[in-house]
């Protein structure tokens, strides 16, 4: 009967389940909303069959959706701007995904709208949390969720259709090429509407980043939500065919606390211990 007694107590210890990781999404629903470079088609969704279907006598939906691939959440392939180079089908399943790296830069871009990513900032991120891991999802937080999907505000501009008139912040090519060459990151992306800044007449950034088969990522959501070290980040792209880019369902997961543990699980064995020691008690006496 010790035994078992015993036996309680080490499920007291070992039971307690640690919390499951949290999920966060990062993307933007698709809807007329949805932000894309303003000289792209809108979206269109079009109900094809919303009722009863009694052929098969159970309620139908079904839909039709036409969008340009680079709209609001989204990849560019890195054909994108580099002929050559992988098409959306072509993308390696295992570049997209990768260790989470978020550089925030939010109190920079107060000033400067037109800030780009920097070195600096990058060493700065190692100072405090160590080296990026290779192979890395690494995301400039610049909050400019905070405008989206109001198209003049994303843009910076009252004239949407006139390129030169765009502020935003984004990538410096410097940043661009020391992460591809020293830290060999899978993907390089931004929560603003292109990986190079909104002044920028070159788009070197693109090209640097699509000669070396690293993918874009754009209009990413929600980064305060997910910490700047310690997630997995997933790029979902839509596998399409001949494809320069293309819609995705951008999410990250983290452990809140590795050492925390989940409070009803902690509970419930409590519970169960309890409830076993009482009845070797009564067995025992």
């Amino acid at each position: 009967m010790d035994a078992f007694i015993s036996f309680c107590v080490f499920l007291s210890v070992v039971l307690p389940i640690h919390s499951v990781p949290r999920i966060v999404d990062l993307s933007y629903q698709q809807d007329d909303d949805a932000i894309s470079w303003p000289s792209n088609p809108p979206y269109n969704f079009t109900k094809l069959y919303r009722g009863f279907y009694a052929e098969f006598n159970i309620w139908l939906e079904n839909n039709h959706i036409a969008m340009p691939e680079h709209m609001g959440t989204h990849i560019d392939a890195p054909v994108h701007i580099h002929q050559g180079s992988w098409k959306t089908h072509q993308i390696p399943i295992e570049k997209l995904y990768g260790p989470g790296v978020i550089i925030n830069v939010k109190t920079k871009v107060e000033s400067n709208p037109d800030y780009r990513v920097s070195t600096d900032d990058l060493s700065k991120y190692e100072e405090k949390y160590g080296e990026i891991p290779r192979h890395a999802v690494i995301i400039m937080n610049s909050g400019w969720t905070k405008k989206y999907p109001n198209a003049t505000l994303v843009f910076g501009t009252t004239d949407l259709q006139d390129s030169s008139t765009y502020h935003f912040p984004s990538w410096h090519e410097e940043a661009v090429t020391w992460l591809i060459n020293k830290r060999q990151v899978n993907a390089i992306g931004v929560d603003t509407p292109s990986t190079d800044y909104g002044q920028s007449r070159t788009l070197t950034c693109h090209v640097i980043i699509g000669k070396n088969n690293v993918v874009g990522i754009e209009n990413v959501a929600n980064l305060d939500n997910i910490p700047e070290s310690g997630s997995t980040i997933y790029v979902p792209v839509v596998k399409i065919y001949d494809g320069s880019g293309g819609p995705a369902r951008l999410f990250g997961t983290y452990d809140d606390d590795p050492d925390k543990t989940n409070a009803a699980s902690t509970a419930l064995c409590s519970i169960i211990y309890t409830y076993s020691l009482i009845i070797a008690l009564i067995v025992k006496f």
